[in-house]
């Protein structure tokens, strides 16, 4: 078959879509990506894989929308897809719209979360309910990477066979790795007493950076604070400037922003704990990282996480945009290494038997129909 594995940006279709095309392509199919231009396309363009840039934007504006759509159309009509997959709201909506118009035999999406299930206006919220449902109807196979929302689409009319496929790393790029963990401990000055907190994500309000920041400072003395990242171009919202320059004021040693790193197994295997603070989740990759990695994970008691966090048994769970309950959890962890890592042990337990990228990949192909 022929498919296009279509998103919004660069960064989605490295870091979400390239296992899937890996995949794909194994099982002998034609894959192209399609989403945003971006640095991060050196990746798969280096893979061989064929990518091609489209006007898709992170925008409800309706002038770059219907340049997009024109373009996918016109995209999708040349090509000649057996398949078309689309992921992310907007643009995965305007990838099942266009395919339909231009003849796609067959249409799947992928959910990675509903905006209309994250904070935010009603009118906002109303209409995001109603694109989903646009879409559903424009879709053969409706997947999702949680549990929960497959269950939100059954129930809200979105599409009435939406399954789970959940999201996967590779054990094999993801696990303890002792000699990782001396050697960057060492670059950066952390003692073996210390108690490394790692949070990777995107600089942005809703991953909950001001609250860690905030925790950090009720936390002891041995706990530090490692924050993997950086904010996209298209990107929305506040800058945190400003919160890290107090907490770096505040903190001094123990907070360190390590910006975008391509070492992110090593840097996980470096740490005692990660943290995972968000307001609004799909199905978290970065906590599938860390629990691989034999990490005990702190995270926010919402949609997905609630699902790969077993509270009290591979990590701790709290409300989402508080403080004093998310200082509590962190003290806890670094005042006590048995119970990291006993925590850690079974968190690496349940990855491997559910967050297998080989069995996600896999299952998710089979639903395909690839």
């Amino acid at each position: 078959m022929k498919i296009c594995e279509l998103t919004n940006v660069d960064f989605s279709l490295r870091h979400f879509l390239l296992p899937l095309m890996r995949g794909l392509r194994d099982r002998g199919h034609e894959v192209v990506g399609v989403c945003a231009e971006g640095p991060l396309l050196d990746a798969p363009r280096a893979e061989g894989f064929r990518i091609e840039a489209m006007p898709l934007a992170r925008s409800l504006n309706p002038v770059p929308q219907a340049r997009a759509f024109k373009a996918l159309y016109d995209f999708f009509r040349r090509e000649k897809f057996d398949l078309v997959h689309a992921h992310m709201p907007i643009s995965g909506l305007l990838a099942r719209l266009a395919a339909k118009a231009a003849g796609v035999p067959r249409v799947a999406y992928t959910c990675h979360g509903f905006l209309f299930n994250q904070p935010g206006p009603r009118w906002r919220r109303s209409l995001s309910l109603r694109m989903e449902r646009l879409g559903g109807r424009m879709t053969d196979v409706f997947l999702t990477v949680s549990e929960e929302e497959a269950e939100d689409a059954r129930r809200l009319g979105i599409h009435a066979g939406a399954i789970p496929v959940l999201n996967g790393r590779s054990p094999a790029v993801f696990h303890p790795d002792p000699s990782a963990r001396a050697v960057l401990r060492a670059e950066f000055g952390v003692q073996e007493t210390d108690c490394v907190v790692t949070v990777v994500s995107r600089l942005v309000r809703h991953k909950g950076h001001p609250e860690l920041l905030r925790a950090m400072e009720a936390t002891p003395n041995n706990a530090v604070l490692w924050v993997v990242g950086e904010r996209l171009t298209s990107d929305h919202g506040e800058s945190l400037d400003p919160h890290f320059a107090r907490a770096e004021a505040v903190l001094g040693r123990r907070v360190k922003r390590l910006g975008y790193r391509h070492d992110i197994p090593a840097i996980l295997a470096a740490s005692d704990v990660f943290c995972l603070p968000s307001h609004f989740e799909g199905l978290p990759m970065s906590i599938i990282e860390a629990m691989l990695t034999g990490l005990p994970v702190v995270a926010t008691d919402i949609r997905g996480p609630r699902e790969q966090v077993r509270d009290g048994e591979t990590g701790l769970l709290v409300p989402p945009m508080t403080d004093g309950p998310l200082a509590a959890a962190l003290s806890r962890l670094a005042e006590d290494p048995a119970l990291r890592a006993r925590m850690g042990a079974a968190a690496r337990a349940m990855a491997l038997e559910k967050f297998d990228e080989a069995k996600v990949v896999g299952r998710t192909m089979d639903l395909l129909g690839a």
